[in-house]
């Protein structure tokens, strides 16, 4: 289950997560939520360091 939580982005990592959102909408029909895009990049960072 989601849960909400309020964060603080650098206005810099904020552009480049919404260029990303944006690539993926491009390469698919479906929509792609902001919070979708910041979950993905996380997990990947995520597993890089675990």
């Amino acid at each position: 289950m989601a849960e909400r939580i309020t964060i603080m982005l650098n206005s810099d990592i904020a552009k480049k997560l919404r260029n990303l959102q944006a690539k993926k909408l491009k390469e698919t029909s479906s929509s792609v939520s902001f919070s979708r895009i910041v979950n993905e990049v996380l997990e990947k960072g995520l597993d890089n360091i675990s």
